[in-house]
């Protein structure tokens, strides 16, 4: 492998999942069209034994998702990191926030000025230095993460604050998510590796705290070095607890990374074997959440729309479309009163509660059980 660190620069990258081609994750086709003519691309994860960052080394994809719609959980996740933030002191009158937020939708504006924060705009508004920089799952979007951290420094105003929220690398090692290494999400955070980039983008490492979305997300603050730094002591403390759970989980050792291509291997297999023996028993199955994690699983496992009837989801602006790379059509929510599936696959397990709760009629399989719950 050539490519050198998106965020170091070094060559010391060691492939540790590969997962050969597939479609890309964030391009739904017209439902009429062919799945042979997808194109593919190759996905696979890398490791930089200089810094530590995993990490996608090439992706030759081009951004074209259809916007979705936000889920509660994700609001939710949203309201509390605001509350977060005013709990620190952070919010005032003269606050001057700009906000990376993330290309799927969703924003932390409207709640920041719902708490009379008067200047609150997304950053490409202007240049403006703020007091205040919030990064909603923004920074994995970015192909050069060094440059996009000195520039997130750059725009902080003297003593300024930057919050990163990040779906952190132990959590997807932790929990096997392999599903969540997908094109487009160039950076996958560990607090470790992030310590040392803020520092080497001039920024000072304050703390962090803790949220339940996608199985542990962080939200990362610092600040310019030459800041009166003040840190807040359970902040310290939280990032002194996750610093030392991500030695214990072996986040920057490769040989233990490795083990998210054999939850690959395993899951993929899972799920090819559950929709044939619900076809063969008579189970009709669907899907909740045409979701960018379920491309690369539903592509590898094969599935079509004998074995998965239809991929239901909330955003008017994928019905119509399919999944990539097999015939399964997605449709809105109006299909599960009247297809009546036997089971539903949630493939976003922050959306089963959620959409439990909207169809209480309907049998809900979480993806994790599927191998379980679809034989029942």
């Amino acid at each position: 492998m050539t490519a050198s660190c998106r965020v170091c620069g070094a060559a010391d990258l060691v492939t540790v999942l590969d997962l050969g081609t597939v479609p890309a994750a964030d391009l739904f086709p017209l439902a009429h069209t062919d799945p042979a003519t997808d194109p593919r691309h190759v996905l696979r994860l890398a490791l930089c034994t200089a810094c530590g960052l995993a990490q996608l080394p090439g992706d030759d994809t081009t951004a074209d998702e259809p916007r979705g719609v936000e889920p509660a959980a994700v609001r939710r996740a949203g309201e509390r990191a605001v509350e977060e933030i005013a709990a620190r002191g952070w919010l005032t009158d003269t606050t001057v926030v700009r906000e990376y937020g993330s290309p799927h939708g969703g924003s932390w504006l409207p709640n920041l000025r719902a708490r009379g924060v008067r200047d609150a705009l997304p950053a490409s508004a202007d240049d403006a230095p703020a007091t205040l920089i919030v990064d909603g799952l923004g920074l994995m979007h970015e192909a050069d993460q060094a440059a996009a951290l000195r520039e997130r420094a750059a725009r902080l105003a003297p003593g300024g604050v930057l919050v990163l929220q990040i779906h952190t690398l132990g959590a997807i090692l932790r929990q096997r998510q392999w599903t969540s290494v997908r094109h487009g999400h160039f950076a996958y955070w560990s607090l470790t590796a992030l310590q040392r980039a803020l520092h080497a983008a001039e920024l000072v490492p304050t703390g962090c705290w803790e949220s339940e979305l996608y199985g542990g997300t962080l939200l990362v603050t610092a600040r310019p070095m030459d800041a009166d730094v003040r840190v807040v002591s359970p902040d310290l403390e939280c990032a002194r607890r996750v610093l030392a759970e991500e030695r214990l989980l072996g986040v920057t050792d490769p040989a233990v990374l490795v083990g998210l291509g054999e939850a690959a291997t395993h899951e993929v297999a899972a799920l090819r074997r559950a929709v044939d023996d619900a076809a063969a028993a008579g189970v009709s199955v669907a899907a909740y959440g045409a979701a960018s994690r379920a491309v690369a699983l539903f592509a590898l496992a094969g599935v079509d729309a004998s074995t998965i009837r239809a991929t239901v989801d909330a955003s008017p602006a994928k019905w119509g479309r399919r999944m990539p790379g097999t015939t399964v059509p997605i449709v809105g929510p109006d299909w599960l009163a009247t297809a009546r599936p036997d089971r539903v696959v949630v493939t976003v397990p922050d959306l089963l509660a959620e959409v439990s709760a909207a169809h209480p009629d309907v049998a809900f399989v979480d993806l994790a059980l599927l191998t379980e719950g679809l034989r029942r």
